[in-house]
């Protein structure tokens, strides 16, 4: 009976592996597929739908924290910022612009921000969490506004420059090789996500997001845990940063403002939390929506998006791809 009960669990188990491994590789396809469509829809636009990839990022990096971890904030912008700040020094004062170079500064950047970030958070919990990550995202503004010798302070910070990416490939004025860039960090950052997501230390996160203490009652460290996911997710935040300063040779106090945090998490919220397709999902929709109807009717284009938002939070509460997965399911299950 015993040896039937492991064959069984090894077989679901088998079949799980299975399962999650192909929603991998759809995941990678869907991904790329939706890129070559971006680059033929949009040929004169590469430069929005790179800008979209870096932000991608950043509510990727959000929904570690949010989605899977259930903290809250609205200061993730401090980790994207950093990274853009560490890859524009980097190019600017050292003159290092290798690009692999200056993501792999982004990520060190995001990281530290997302060290310092957490150590002050964490320590609130609920509605405290938003007033710090406010404070915080406040305090990594005006820290770089009064750096202005390293930042360029509101001026923003000049003088980036790139070399070819592995000394062949020219960051071009239509934006091509920028384009094929923030692409491939998208799939190796998505992978890695998906691993991680799916890992003991992914369901230990969302175990503390469910009873963090039944997760400590069982011996492990909630707020260890969480330090380093906001850590992780600083790094992850910091690649959309480094990718964003990489691409535009330019960083501004607008990639540390709260605007921009508050963005993300209402792309997060448009897509689903506790996916990383629902984050990727949300993020396209919002920011060409955005981008449509901003063209369309300068004058009332927010009247738009606070209707478009409505909508979602009224009739798909778990967000589109949330709501539209949930939908599946339920069908599935009826199906069997």
């Amino acid at each position: 009976m015993a040896l039937v009960m492991n064959t069984e669990t090894a077989v679901s188990t088998s079949a799980r592996k299975r399962r999650s491994l192909g929603r991998d590789v759809a995941g990678v396809v869907a991904i790329a597929m939706v890129a070559v469509i971006g680059y033929l829809v949009f040929p004169d636009n590469l430069a929005l739908l790179t800008r979209i990839v870096a932000v991608a990022l950043l509510v990727l990096a959000l929904d570690l924290v949010t989605g899977y971890c259930g903290v809250a904030t609205l200061g993730h912008a401090a980790l994207f910022g950093s990274g853009a700040y560490a890859a524009g020094i980097l190019s600017a004062h050292y003159g290092i612009n290798d690009p692999l170079l200056m993501t792999l500064a982004g990520i060190v950047g995001g990281a530290i921000a997302g060290l310092v970030s957490g150590a002050v958070i964490l320590r609130g919990h609920g509605l405290p969490q938003l007033v710090l990550s406010i404070a915080l995202i406040h305090l990594f503004h005006e820290f770089a506004n009064k750096a202005s010798s390293w930042t360029g302070g509101s001026d923003g910070l000049s003088g980036i420059s790139t070399d070819p990416i592995f000394g062949y490939f020219e960051f071009d004025l239509y934006g091509h090789t920028a384009y094929v860039f923030a692409i491939v960090l998208l799939l190796i950052v998505f992978v890695l996500l998906r691993l991680l997501v799916r890992s003991p230390f992914g369901m230990l996160c969302r175990g503390i997001k469910e009873d963090p203490l039944r997760v400590r009652a069982l011996g492990a460290s909630p707020k260890a845990a969480l330090m380093k996911m906001y850590v992780i997710s600083g790094a992850v935040a910091g690649v959309g940063g480094a990718l964003n300063a990489i691409t535009t040779q330019v960083v501004g106090l607008d990639s540390l403002s709260f605007t921009l945090s508050a963005e993300s998490l209402v792309m997060l919220v448009l897509g689903g939390t506790g996916s990383l397709f629902g984050a990727l999902s949300g993020t396209v929709i919002f920011m060409l929506f955005e981008d449509y109807v901003s063209a369309a009717n300068p004058f009332h284009w927010l009247t738009m998006v606070g209707a478009l938002l409505i909508a979602v939070v009224l009739f798909a509460p778990k967000g589109l791809y949330g709501s539209a997965a949930a939908y599946v399911n339920r069908k599935r299950e009826a199906g069997r």
